[in-house]
């Protein structure tokens, strides 16, 4: 699995203590669609879901 670095550079706005989480959730939703690339879009489309779930 490989994270452009801008995506990357997300991941590091979240803090640290859940930051594994959501790594793992980004890239679960990325294999589920058969993607190997997670771009800031696969980030921001994961953390809109993530954010309707809880809202």
């Amino acid at each position: 699995m490989e994270w452009t670095p801008e995506a990357e550079a997300k991941l590091k706005d979240i803090p640290f203590f859940v930051r594994p989480f959501a790594r793992k959730k980004i890239e679960t939703y990325t294999q589920d669609h058969s993607l190997y690339l997670i771009t800031i879009e696969i980030y921001e489309q994961v953390k809109q879901k993530f954010n309707e779930k809880y809202d």
